[in-house]
């Protein structure tokens, strides 16, 4: 693990940091002046090994203040999170601070637990951006050769020197990020933070503070003043997953934000300017919700100037051979394995199944394979039991082709939003339905043939294949809703949530 650096001119702050993270197994290195952590980020290009996960500085110092050494590494590494420590005194000029680019400040004298906890938060988000940096070096951004998909391709490419507003609509796990890096990578913020956020994913009580940030006593608990990702995003992109979830007052503030480039930090009364481009996503209709009065109508043309459709994994089935083998190599990478090959015959099976999870669903089934497959080629008997349990005509996975995205509109109508055309909904095609008493005797003669085979696991075999097909059928029948999924079997939202995750199929 790469060390936590700390820069102060008092070898009494400088001990007591070290000997503390050290305690919590975190290497640390020491630099009495800003010159000394200039010279060694030199020697450390060289050698990625031996930069820091982290800075700690502290603003008054000889040789440099902590804040001009804040700007000049920003300008050579955007993505590493700096903690100025400061005191009392510089609270003005550590609060301005942030505009540069640091991650939290650290008031002195300071509780040692929270300052552990602030530095491990940050060595967090340290890793987070170093395993987005490598999955985006280490491979194409994305693959597809089908139709939808190179519409797709062009799109971004067409919004390549935009700034413009982009909304990024499809089913959970079809590669909703990857797109909006994408744009990002090819826009004038290339240089700027990439910031994401899943507004589903944090409790609502604390959304507000995760997006807006807050100031130091603003609630209980809040001992300092934090940025929020607005702020961490400033001169960069923020993506904004799940935007469908976000709660509706919230929605008041964003649109707020995106209508004048300004908002308020949690208790603060001093208004921040974000220099932020949102681009949000959602495999919900937003339409719909808006209908339902669960999300706000303006917000929604306020995001919808660009929308791109992404297509489903079934959409798109020529691409999953080459997707299968790309997963396949980078599970094999990441576990420092010989990567495997996938015979025909496998491929053909995987193109039966419907992948419900989509691309996401595909990636953790390589990466299952790579793990559990006993020889290097990959044969059909060796596919997990949800592929395995798919028949030729699979209930799921048969759907009639979705028309490719048409493009962008090439000018505005009047008032009237740029918006790429939508594509109309796919079609299902559901196999003729089975009588109770055809699939009650099938599983009546494939207990007996694994009972007559000698196995001692048969329950817990059938249970895993019968639970899911049906997750994942009711899955697909929601379109990947997972709570509407369980509503419909009858079963709890933390039901379905623990059964995806044992029958593995995230």
């Amino acid at each position: 693990m790469k060390p936590i650096w700390i820069v102060d001119d008092d070898q009494s702050i400088r001990f007591v940091l070290e000997k503390a993270l050290l305690r919590e197994d975190l290497p640390t290195r020491s630099f009495t002046n800003a010159r000394e952590v200039l010279a060694a980020l030199e020697l450390a290009d060289d050698d990625e090994q031996q930069g820091p996960q982290v800075l700690v500085s502290d603003i008054r110092m000889p040789g440099g203040s902590g804040l001009d050494l804040l700007d000049k590494i920003k300008a050579k590494h955007p993505g590493l999170p700096v903690i100025i420590m400061t005191a009392f005194s510089d609270l003005d000029s550590a609060v301005s601070a942030f505009q540069g680019g640091a991650f939290e400040y650290l008031p002195k004298p300071f509780d040692l637990p929270r300052a552990v906890e602030l530095i491990r938060r940050a060595v967090g988000e340290s890793q987070r951006e170093e395993v987005a940096e490598e999955r985006m070096a280490a491979a194409p951004e994305m693959l597809g050769q089908a139709p939808a998909m190179q519409d797709v391709f062009r799109a971004i490419g067409r919004l390549a020197q935009s700034n413009v507003t982009v909304l990024i609509t499809g089913e959970s796990g079809s590669g909703k990020e990857l797109v909006a890096r994408a744009l990002h990578k090819h826009s004038p913020r290339a240089n700027g933070p990439f910031v994401a956020i899943n507004t589903a994913a944090i409790p609502k009580d604390l959304l507000e503070s995760e997006l807006f940030g807050h100031e130091r006593g603003a609630f209980t608990g809040a001992q300092t003043m934090r940025r929020g990702r607005f702020e961490q995003a400033e001169g960069g992109t923020l993506f904004l997953d799940e935007i469908g979830d976000m709660p509706f007052d919230l929605q008041t503030r964003l649109l707020r934000v995106l209508s004048d480039g300004h908002f308020y930090r949690v208790g603060g009364h001093n208004s921040v300017k974000a220099n932020v481009r949102v681009i949000a996503a959602t495999h919900q209709d937003l339409e719909q919700r808006v209908k339902l009065g669960g999300f706000r109508e303006d917000l929604f043309h306020r995001l919808n100037v660009i929308r791109l459709r992404l297509p489903a994994l079934r959409e798109r089935g020529e691409d999953v051979p080459a997707l299968t083998r790309h997963f396949l190599q980078q599970s094999a990478k990441q576990l420092g394995v010989e990567p495997k090959r996938i015979s025909d015959a496998a491929l053909a099976q995987l193109a039966t199944f419907g992948f419900p999870g989509n691309v996401r669903q595909l990636e953790n089934i390589c990466h299952w394979l790579t793990v559990m497959a006993p020889a290097q080629l990959i044969e059909t008997k060796d596919l997990p039991p949800e592929v395995m349990a798919a028949p030729a005509a699979d209930a799921v996975a048969l759907h009639a082709p979705v028309p490719p995205l048409a493009g962008l509109a090439a000018e505005h109508d009047g008032d009237a939003p740029f918006a790429a055309i939508a594509a109309p909904a796919a079609s299902v095609i559901a196999p003729e339905t089975a009588t109770a008493a055809e699939w009650e005797g099938g599983l009546e003669l494939e207990a007996q043939r694994l009972l007559s085979a000698g196995h001692t696991d048969v329950w817990e075999v059938l249970s895993r294949r019968f639970e899911s097909r049906l997750i994942l059928t009711a899955l697909a029948n929601t379109r990947g809703r997972r709570i509407e999924a369980a509503q419909k079997l009858g079963i709890g939202r933390n039901t379905i949530t623990r059964k995806i995750q044992e029958l593995g199929l995230e």
